[in-house]
């Protein structure tokens, strides 16, 4: 098969769109593509579109990172897997902001390869168990801890009229009332029967 140009329209775990421009309107290409990314092991289905020249993969979310290896593999390492959680999805987005913001300001990119950078050293630093993510997460949980301190505690007050309120509302709820309701008839069955 030869080389082309795949682009990733969305991924999501389980399941990546990619675009192919060379196969819009061939469906011999596609089926050559479908035929290429059903050997990598985890893949389930392949669909393709000829009319769009599109390639979905749905895959065994079991198998992710597996998975992802195989296709960056098949894909000459031009694939990035999709994040597993919501940091990592947040992380992603703001990386993928910066980036844009980098191609058009030269004060951008200063300030992304400098962070790029110190992540890095980071993560060599700590043999991939810390990144900036990380470090800058707990820098703001000690500022905010050093900074607020012990003035932060909520007040006794506030605590008791929480409790109060909590167990005033629990107290006449309706489900509250109807086992309250069944406790009282229970109670004048035994009292009918003895």
């Amino acid at each position: 098969m030869t080389k082309m140009k795949l682009e990733i329209a969305h991924q999501v775990p389980g399941r990546i769109r990619m675009k192919v421009g060379a196969a819009k309107a061939n469906p011999e290409l596609l089926e050559q593509i479908k035929e290429t990314f059903m050997v990598i092991p985890g893949v389930e289905q392949v669909e393709v579109n000829p009319a769009t020249g599109s390639v979905v993969l749905h895959y065994d979310v079991d198998q992710h990172d597996e998975f992802h290896g195989h296709l960056q593999h098949h894909t000459g390492g031009h694939h990035q897997p999709p994040p597993t959680n919501e940091i990592d999805a947040l992380a992603s987005k703001i990386s993928q902001e910066a980036e844009f913001l980098a191609e058009n300001s030269h004060t951008a990119r200063v300030i992304v390869d400098f962070f790029k950078a110190t992540d890095k050293q980071i993560k060599a630093a700590t043999s991939n168990t810390i990144d900036l993510k990380i470090v800058l997460a707990s820098a703001i949980a000690g500022f905010t801890i050093l900074e607020v301190g012990a003035n932060a505690a909520t007040p006794v007050w506030v605590t008791l009229s929480m409790f109060g309120l909590n167990h005033l509302i629990e107290a006449n709820s309706p489900e509250a009332r109807a086992e309250e309701a069944e406790a009282e008839a229970a109670e004048a069955a035994a009292a009918a029967t003895t």
